[in-house]
């Protein structure tokens, strides 16, 4: 019951947020065509799966594989919980969904703070790649975390992080060192998520015109740079509202500053109906592989 409890409000919040913006959502949207919509939305979903990918590839490397629709319920519905003001909710959705099937908290809490780093320092060394030196100079705050990132990321450095953090959490420590092999495969899959996620943007700045290709570098530089902004700013729920301006200020260079805020506006609500399409995904894919033995004699299913 806690469970359903948590996703309740976490839809709440998430319905609250787009009812806030109902009026601006509607403006922006009538302003794009419906094949662009509909690329950026696909394009966002496909991106969130290689992102599955990439989880999934660490925590198999700590020790507990899950099958696909496992851990696509797992990661995305146990996310729901970034909706909710607080910022450790979907770590513990996701730790209790993954406990569910044998995955110790200690193994899940790793794999998902690993997957964010690996993302985040993904996304800076993308936002670095693509973006004019101007918008860098002024967010180079951010970028001083990539050789930072990249050290926290060797197999030795990141594994006594994480026990010194299951120790002041009063958890076990791992049992199961990640191979250099796996981080290379989950940031491999992370690169190409952050590559799809560009494609959502670059449609929406009018990328699919002809000439319009040299749009995509500023566009995928645009969402890793707002994307990691959002991330940071920890007391907004899924960074609302931080992510957005900072789309508008990385996208100066190729659009005003009314139409980066419609852009910004579309590519929010995208990843939002992207993250529910997933969650209800992950649940059906759950509930038709699931075999009776997955449920204990006597233990009602819970979805």
């Amino acid at each position: 019951m806690p469970r359903v409890l948590l996703v309740l409000v976490a839809l709440g919040f998430l319905a609250h947020g787009l009812a806030g913006n109902w009026s601006g959502t509607t403006a922006a949207v009538s302003r794009l065509s419906w094949w662009s919509l509909a690329v950026c939305f696909v394009s966002v979903l496909v991106g969130l799966g290689f992102m599955l990918l990439a989880w999934r590839e660490i925590l198999k490397g700590l020790g507990s594989p899950l099958p696909l629709g496992v851990a696509s319920r797992v990661m995305f519905v146990g996310q729901l919980g970034k909706y909710v003001p607080g910022g450790v909710w979907a770590f513990a959705a996701m730790i209790e969904l993954a406990r569910d099937h044998g995955a110790p908290p200690r193994r899940t809490f790793s794999a998902t703070a690993l997957g964010l780093v690996t993302s985040l320092g993904c996304a800076l060394a993308l936002a670095a790649a693509t973006l004019s030196g101007q918008i860098l100079r002024e967010g180079w705050y951010l970028l001083a975390l990539i050789p930072l990132i990249v050290v926290g990321l060797h197999p030795r450095v990141m594994t006594w992080g994480l026990n010194l953090a299951l120790r002041v959490a009063r958890k076990e420590p791992l049992d199961q060192t990640l191979s250099g092999a796996v981080m290379a495969r989950a940031a491999g899959w992370t690169v190409i998520g952050w590559l799809v996620y560009g494609v959502h943007l670059w449609v929406l700045v009018g990328g699919m015109r002809p000439g319009g290709l040299s749009l995509y570098a500023v566009a995928a530089g645009a969402y890793a740079l707002a994307w990691t902004t959002g991330i940071l700013t920890v007391v907004v729920p899924a960074g609302i509202g931080v992510r957005e301006g900072a789309m508008v200020i990385a996208l100066a260079p190729v659009l005003d500053a009314p139409r980066a805020l419609v852009v910004a506006v579309v590519s929010r609500v995208a990843f939002t109906l992207a993250d529910v399409t997933w969650a209800a995904l992950g649940v059906i894919a759950h509930r038709l592989t699931r075999a009776p033995s997955d449920v204990p004699a006597g233990q009602a299913p819970v979805s």
